[in-house]
């Protein structure tokens, strides 16, 4: 028998080996799950589940009273993020005759006014006084509103770390003061020992006093947010309210012992 040369051995086995590494090579998948599935279009599931960062702090939809208007209510409704105005809406406007072209033109502006301002400090749209009268004393009543919530949340937050004890969100209501045009009567909300939210329950109405009242009480409700008391100065024009305004948002604070 012939004997194999030992060189031959050596390369039978070496392709033998050779081989082999290339079986196992050819096993191994093109590429890994997460590759395929972005390939594909689909979002690699370490991604799908990464936060987005929220809706933030004092974010949600709170809506106006509905303010009376010589031809019609009007009633907003805010969007509000991070203690900023997204979006307003009038969910109740003007309607019917001449009405409604005067809501069409009007509420749009009004809506964009208030997003760009963050308040309820805007300019009346020419042509549409009384409904953008209505507009700002509900989309104040509105903004009240949020901080009223804001603040509850922030006094809750302080109760639970212990801190403000017996300070937390009161509603009071003050009392009715009568004036020559007839009786006012402020409810204010009040957390953590600051007023956080005003609003009018009963003011001077019929004739011009709508008017009045449509002009003085936003300003009157802003004044005593910020100033945190009843030592806000009178709106021009409307003295009389003024003083009936003060007058019970005193007694409401006195309520609260403030």
């Amino acid at each position: 028998m012939r004997k194999s040369h030992p060189v031959r051995r050596a390369v039978l086995a070496g392709a033998a080996t050779v081989s082999g590494i290339v079986l196992l090579l050819s096993l191994k998948p093109a590429s890994d799950p997460g590759s395929a599935s972005a390939a594909d279009g689909a979002v690699p599931p370490a991604a799908a589940q990464s936060p987005q960062g929220g809706r933030g702090a004092g974010a949600g939809t709170v809506t106006g009273d509905a303010a009376s208007t010589q031809y019609g209510p009007v009633q907003v409704r805010l969007t509000v993020s991070d203690g900023k105005i997204t979006r307003a809406e009038a969910v109740q406007a003007p309607k019917g005759g001449q009405s409604d072209r005067v809501t069409a033109d009007a509420v749009p502006k009004l809506n964009q006014a208030a997003v760009a301002a963050g308040s309820a400090d805007i300019d009346a749209v020419s042509g549409a006084t009384y409904t953008s009268a209505g507009y700002v004393k509900s989309l104040q009543s509105a903004l009240d509103k949020a901080a009223a919530a804001a603040g509850s949340d922030a006094g809750a937050g302080a109760a639970e770390e212990g801190a403000g004890a017996g300070q937390g969100t009161q509603v009071l209501t003050g009392d009715a003061a009568q004036t020559q045009y007839g009786p006012v009567q402020v409810r204010v909300t009040v957390s953590g020992g600051r007023i956080t939210g005003v609003e009018t329950l009963q003011a001077p109405k019929g004739g011009r006093s709508d008017q009045v009242t449509a002009d003085a009480v936003p300003k009157l409700d802003r004044a005593a947010v910020a100033a945190g008391n009843a030592d806000i100065d009178a709106v021009s024009g409307a003295t009389y309210t003024s003083a009936g305004y003060k007058q019970s948002l005193q007694s409401a604070l006195d309520r609260a012992g403030g």
